[in-house]
């Protein structure tokens, strides 16, 4: 199976991951200005970034005079300034790089993702690390398609390599080929079909081609693109990429099913042929174990309309499901914040650095703690009624403790923060237990989210 990247294995947008700025620069100044420039473009990044500066309630401002240069940014007139927002060549292509925009680099480099630089009257103010990210059903769609007994899994997308790389590493994939344009794609079906019978999924108009190739061409049709619709064997209505694996499963059991029907309805047949030609059968009696066998053939048939993948036993309800997903929302927007702390005590002094661990210790002791905890509670023994297997919810309450562990940890160092000094290797121990809270609750929330999902109504 071959996939594209963009809209199929990730979301195909792009969300803002962090602004960077220069020193003394508002970083909420920096969005708003970008933001306010940003409405001139079509752009998906360009949306990404207008939406992210909406969300945190900034005001932007009607840009005038814009001017975009294809590929490389825009630029125009905010409040009678002058903003432009691009590639750093687009800005200032031959000027020494400062510290900061080092550091902005090396971050976007470190997490995949695109940076934004935003200038002001000449002058670089910062940068919006921008990057798209996997679909919440992706891991689990990957896993019903293992299941399903999918041989190998190829990504092939247009993006660059480092971008493809990550993503294929996060889903265990047997090869990632990058950097391919449409034609490439086919070629890439082309060669897999030499050794095996391949399926390719897409959602684009560029992987309309590479559809048509493949043995079975898989279109997640949700998002209207007719090309890759009409090329396709088969479309997926919903925006789901786990549809897929599922779809392969109720085909795999249909085909099951219809050759048991088949094979047993002859089998029978042919067994009371013999019966009847050695005059163990009478015509009529005959011809009633005939329309018996044809029933209980027929009844076994529409076995195939009982959904595959249906599991018996109770369920949370779609309500209760629905409240632990809210949840898990406001969650990650304090895990957000987590991460600008952490981002924040790169250069932080002294006594700001004080002022952002006390905050990042009261987050986490207010939201997450408070979070886990009530999991544990309440939630846990709500989910012990309805899964079969109780062990993973063992190994969910380990990451629980050790969640716990490290609050009590980001604890101790706030505590001591007015008798201690603040030098670089207390903030240093400080952003390291913060990044590791951020990082285990954004991949334990993930987790809890995929047992949610496979447990509601």
């Amino acid at each position: 199976m071959l996939f594209d990247k963009t809209g199929t294995l990730t979301v195909g947008g792009a969300r803002l991951l962090s602004v960077e700025v220069a020193p003394g620069e508002d970083p909420d100044e920096v969005l708003r200005l970008g933001a306010s420039l940003e409405q001139a473009s079509h752009h998906v990044l360009a949306k990404a970034v207008v939406a992210a500066a909406l969300a945190k309630g900034l005001t932007l401002k009607p840009p005038e005079h814009v001017n975009e240069t294809m590929g490389s940014g825009l630029s125009g007139q905010i409040d009678g300034r002058h903003v432009m927002a691009g590639s750093r060549e687009m800005l200032l292509s031959h000027a020494e790089l400062s510290p900061w925009e080092l550091r902005a680099i090396r971050r976007a480099s470190w997490r995949s993702a695109l940076i934004v630089f935003v200038a002001v009257d000449g002058r670089l103010t910062g940068a919006l690390l921008l990057a798209d990210e996997l679909r919440a059903d992706t891991p689990r769609a990957i896993r019903l398609l293992r299941d399903a007994g999918i041989a190998r899994m190829v990504m092939v997308t247009g993006d660059r390599a480092a971008a493809a790389q990550a993503i294929g590493a996060a889903l265990d994939l047997d090869a990632v080929l990058a950097d391919r344009v449409p034609a490439d794609k086919v070629e890439a079906v082309r060669s897999e079909q030499r050794l095996h019978p391949t399926i390719m999924v897409g959602d684009g108009i560029n992987d309309a081609p590479a559809l048509a190739m493949a043995d079975t061409g898989i279109a997640l049709g949700a998002r209207g693109a007719s090309a890759s619709s009409e090329a396709a064997d088969v479309v997926i209505l919903t925006d789901r990429l786990d549809r897929v694996g599922e779809a392969i499963i109720i085909a795999q059991r249909t085909r099951r099913i219809a050759l048991q029907s088949i094979f047993v309805g002859m089998g029978l047949s042919l067994v009371a042929m013999v019966a009847a030609a050695v005059g163990w059968l009478d015509p009529v009696p005959a011809a009633i174990v005939q329309e018996v066998i044809d029933v209980a053939v027929i009844l076994n048939a529409l076995r195939a309309l009982k959904p595959a993948l249906a599991r018996g036993g109770p369920r949370l309800t779609a309500e209760q499901g629905l409240t632990l997903h809210h949840d898990h929302q406001a969650l990650l927007r304090d895990l957000d914040r987590l991460r600008q702390i952490v981002d924040a005590l790169d250069d932080a002094a002294p006594e700001s650095a004080a002022a952002l661990i006390g905050e990042a210790h009261r987050l986490v002791q207010g939201s997450v703690v408070m979070h886990e905890r009530e999991d544990e509670d309440s939630v846990y023994p709500k989910l012990t009624e309805v899964l079969r297997d109780r062990h993973g919810l063992s190994a969910m309450s380990r990451a629980h403790r050790e969640i716990l562990h490290l609050a009590r940890l980001l604890a101790r160092i706030a505590e001591d923060l007015p008798s201690e000094k603040i030098d670089r290797y207390l903030i240093r121990d400080a952003q390291r237990v913060i990044e590791a809270i951020e990082t285990l609750v954004r991949m334990h929330t993930a987790q809890e989210e995929d047992i949610y999902e496979a447990v509601a109504a």
